[in-house]
């Protein structure tokens, strides 16, 4: 079986801006390093198409998505908040980003390959059904989860998230749904500054102190995110794969290693052979320190290829 790398060319032309930390060098940062240490000829290059509207309205309001079509801009850059921005190309991006989920769930489903990594921008797991936020337009990762479930071929999918900052997207759009189990894992108190008293039966949180490093990590994911995923029993599994936890990263203070990744990795991994007939997608979300978020996604990689 084979691990499936899917992207577009597209999803190096959104820019937010020059000194913006979510930038196109992320991308070619992570394919020069996956060709650098020989990585890159043994998985499956595939190029992600552009979510369609139909796939889209599963997880997002039409008034919305028609706002963010009324925005984008001819030229230039505008904000939709202080920190999110568009340029004239960032939704064609976005809409390709969405869409690697999308062809990721059609292969792994089809048993063309055993799962697949999506090197995707912008990111989405902060995407609401009707709000940009937080670098993300369309909730890739959701998008990705409600194909599954609408193939009819799953009924139960988990989605996990390890960027360092909470998926609330995610968690808004899919909270107190019976077909889907939400587990994250963040810094706390941090942004998007999670409410923790608000609980759904079918959220996880996990949160983590600034400072904690990858011992905390481990515990919060054996103790919080395992025993409920093998209650769960997902049959498709999910990974938000955000690498901003790094402790290179200086977008936050959790002091995770890559490998804390390929540990966590790991983990999932045996859980999905288990539970899930071995189904993963995994979705690039955050990882702002470029040679970190290379090697993370390398040894991310590593145990998927496994």
């Amino acid at each position: 079986m084979h691990t499936a790398y899917i992207s577009h060319p597209l999803c190096r032309e959104h820019d937010a801006g020059p000194w913006h930390p979510e930038a196109p060098a992320r991308l070619a940062a992570i394919e020069d390093h996956l060709i650098a240490t020989g990585l890159d000829p043994l998985l499956r290059h595939y190029e992600a198409p552009q979510a369609t509207r139909e796939q889209l309205l599963r997880v997002h309001d039409a008034a919305y998505l028609d706002a963010l079509d009324l925005r984008s801009p001819e030229h230039g850059v505008i904000h939709v908040d202080p920190d999110t921005a568009m340029n004239p190309l960032t939704l064609e991006a976005a809409r390709h980003a969405a869409g690697a989920a999308v062809r990721a769930v059609d292969l792994v489903l089809a048993g063309e390959v055993q799962n697949a990594f999506c090197a995707v921008r912008p990111p989405g797991h902060h995407a609401e059904r009707r709000r940009a936020m937080g670098f993300c337009f369309y909730n890739n990762v959701a998008v990705g989860a409600a194909h599954a479930l609408a193939s009819g071929q799953v009924q139960r999918v988990a989605i996990v998230d390890f960027d360092v900052h909470h998926g609330n997207g995610t968690e808004e759009i899919f909270h107190h749904s019976e077909q889907v189990l939400f587990c994250s894992s963040f810094q706390h108190p941090f942004y998007p500054y999670t409410d923790l008293n608000f609980r759904a039966p079918n959220v996880v949180h996990a949160p983590i102190p600034a400072g904690l490093g990858g011992e905390a990590f481990r515990v919060a994911v054996d103790e919080a995110w395992l025993p409920a995923l093998a209650r769960f029993a997902p049959q498709m599994l999910f990974i938000s794969a955000g690498f901003d936890g790094h402790r290179d990263d200086e977008m936050s203070q959790l002091c995770l290693t890559e490998d804390d990744y390929a540990w966590a990795t790991r983990v999932l991994h045996a859980l999905a052979a288990e539970h899930a007939d071995g189904r993963i997608v995994s979705v690039l979300e955050g990882g702002y320190d470029l040679p970190a978020l290379a090697r993370s996604v390398r040894a991310h990689l590593d145990v998927l290829l496994s």
